[in-house]
């Protein structure tokens, strides 16, 4: 995976834990409102460890609801 792109995961994996834990959700319970998306992948997204679908962000941003572009604004 080419830096560059890493970088933006890194971003919106610290950005999908803190509103996680700003509203006092566990991995579990955020993924008990998705579909398709359980626990463990949630820890892999937000410790940048694999790269993942775009519609498995967009589900877990309606399960966190937040909008995806409050996830995905990236700062150069």
């Amino acid at each position: 995976m080419k830096d560059n792109y890493k970088k933006h995961l890194i971003s919106v994996g610290k950005k999908l834990r803190e509103i996680r834990d700003a509203n006092k959700w566990s991995q579990e319970e955020v993924a008990t409102k998705c579909d398709t998306v359980n626990a463990a992948k949630i820890s892999k997204m937000e410790n940048a460890r694999e790269d993942y679908n775009f519609t498995t962000l967009l589900e877990l941003c309606d399960a966190l609801k937040v909008d995806i572009s409050d996830i995905v604004k990236f700062e150069e």
